[in-house]
């Protein structure tokens, strides 16, 4: 059992883009039932990688194994003159859940948004996922007043059957 104390955050590198690639594929299966283009997935992960304007991934490591990820992007608020930051794609391996391995991420993106003058932390939940909510309330994290609306102008992913009928 993995003991959050043990734990080791640090920065991914191009390195872990291809953990980082099977994390978010495993994130979309589970949370919206979507099955993402690997090559798709892969290039997005190693453009954030290349390029830092964009953000940055975390990574939470115990034995030198990955056992949790989330990635960071920055949004701008011209009312605060500052960044948001925003937590994205955030995977914690089934066997390492509800063990604070996210709490042990969200405390150091917390750090470091601190020490670079961010004006606030944001994050999405899919509004069925009443355990990650509550994890983020327990940190301290409120309910936004804002609804997200999008337009969607790649191409939708194709949904993901696991073969078991749908409830």
């Amino acid at each position: 059992m993995a003991n959050a104390n043990k734990l080791r955050i640090r920065e991914a590198t191009i390195i872990d883009a291809a953990t980082l690639t099977e994390f978010n594929r495993l994130l979309a299966r589970e949370t919206e039932r979507l099955e993402l283009d690997p090559s798709t997935v892969a290039s997005g992960v190693e453009n954030l990688l290349r390029d830092s304007t964009r953000g940055f991934y975390l990574l939470a490591e115990t034995n030198d194994s990955v056992v949790g990820a989330l990635m960071v992007t920055f949004e701008w608020s011209d009312w605060r003159d500052a960044n948001f930051w925003w937590i994205q794609s955030v995977y914690v391996r089934q066997d390492f859940r509800q063990r604070g391995v996210y709490r042990k991420l969200h405390e150091h993106v917390c750090d470091l948004a601190r020490r670079s003058n961010s004006c606030g932390i944001r994050l999405y939940v899919e509004k069925e996922n009443l355990v990650a909510q509550k994890t983020y309330a327990n940190l301290g994290m409120t309910e936004a007043r804002y609804k997200v609306f999008e337009t969607d102008l790649a191409r939708p992913a194709k949904p993901f059957s696991s073969g078991l009928p749908q409830a």
